[in-house]
């Protein structure tokens, strides 16, 4: 016989914390629908979104070095990914629903505009007059309606815990508003998990990037940035033979380890300081539970401002991003000047939502090499990338 939804559940009241996100307590869909039989309702949220067009997309959307610059350097579908096994790691030692947490880190980046941050920000900047541009409210939105792939409602209509995480994403480098039918400040463990999780990915990996492309280096890094200082010293000794990049590769590695038993322990040390008993209490908690400790994060700070400075504004990084944020902007302002090229179903959404949200919703779904490839369609140049 299958193991069904119910038995899962029970599963899940066996394993779990008291303060997990239980599946068969879910506050729901927006859309009623029958539930499944044979996964819970996070597992079903997970699914849909490994299945919907804009996960898919991500493959070709830019982390930090422009999309196809390199085959071994991250994409914003890689980075999706390492969040989401960095997230499962992370709740399943704190007894948190890992299902959650992957479902809501596999689903964080899916509003991110093509060209990164860069992107991000200009489109922000032509929408500062009709709402602005949030990449994680953005994908919100596309969970919500942009999705077209069920008959009787549009969206993936995931469960409301699903799109609190996306509401309620914030980093280091993300921080949105908060919108969703609720006054809590916090969201779930699970979700908290999934935003610290993505701060993780994003240091360790933005650095194993630089290291690869030798726009940073090691010996920089040694007198620099203490964690990498550490970690070096501490590879070296155990390991005095390997190669640089297996060295590399396992300097990376231990930091994240590093992260992650950081992460846990100080995590379970405030949830036990707290009291809190139910997922509810975490919400209402006067502040987040999952966090480094005092130490790791200032070591954080110290690493991402080096990063900033050596890497994200490198000319290499920066330059070619800057340009490929011009044809963004040009790509938007045609669009909007010529709206006989949007197909029927935008120009039907345009009556209610307003061309200039539409046409942000189109230009931000596009991959990085489409926005090229339309760019040079429609003003007939060559670019040089």
């Amino acid at each position: 016989m299958p193991i069904t939804r119910q038995q899962l559940e029970e599963r899940e009241q066996l394993i779990l914390a008291t303060y997990a996100q239980f599946s068969s307590q879910t506050r729901g869909r927006k859309y009623s629908e029958p539930p499944p039989e044979l996964r819970t309702h996070f597992q079903r949220d997970r699914d849909r979104v490994i299945h919907s067009r804009a996960f898919r997309r991500l493959e070709y959307k830019t982390q930090v070095f422009l999309n196809g610059t390199g085959d071994h350097l991250r994409t914003r579908l890689t980075h999706t990914m390492e969040v989401a096994a960095i997230s499962r790691n992370i709740a399943r030692a704190l007894k948190l629903n890992e299902d959650l947490a992957e479902t809501i880190a596999l689903a964080h980046d899916l509003g991110h505009s093509p060209f990164g941050h860069n992107g991000e920000k200009a489109l922000n900047e032509l929408m500062k007059d009709h709402g602005g541009f949030e990449h994680n409210l953005q994908s919100l939105r596309i969970v919500e309606l942009l999705e077209q792939k069920y008959p009787s409602f549009p969206g993936l209509n995931l469960t409301w815990e699903v799109r609190e995480g996306l509401a309620k994403h914030s980093s280091a480098y993300d921080n949105p508003p908060l919108k969703l039918d609720d006054n809590h400040k916090f969201p779930s463990l699970e979700a908290q998990v999934a935003n610290i999780a993505d701060e993780v990915a994003y240091y360790s990996h933005d650095l194993d990037d630089g290291l690869e492309t030798g726009l940073l280096n090691e010996d920089k890094l040694k007198k620099e940035v203490k964690i990498f200082a550490d970690t070096y010293k501490s590879v070296r000794k155990q390991f005095p033979n390997l190669s640089d990049e297996s060295r590399r590769h396992f300097i990376i590695r231990c930091i994240i380890d590093r992260e992650v038993n950081e992460i846990v322990e100080t995590t379970e040390c405030l949830i036990k300081e707290s009291g809190i008993k139910y997922s509810d209490d975490v919400r209402r908690h006067k502040i987040g539970l999952a966090q480094y400790s005092e130490k790791l994060a200032k070591f954080n700070i110290e690493l991402r401002n080096y990063l900033y400075q050596n890497l994200y504004f490198n000319p290499e990084v920066h330059e070619p991003n800057k340009r490929a944020v011009r044809m963004l902007e040009q790509l938007f302002n045609y669009y909007l000047e010529h709206r006989q090229d949007i197909s029927k179903q935008l120009k039907a959404r345009a009556r209610k939502d307003g061309w200039h949200r539409v046409i942000c919703d189109y230009v931000s779904g596009m991959t990085d090499r489409y926005a090229i490839a339309e760019y040079q369609r429609i003003f007939e140049l060559k670019l040089p990338y």
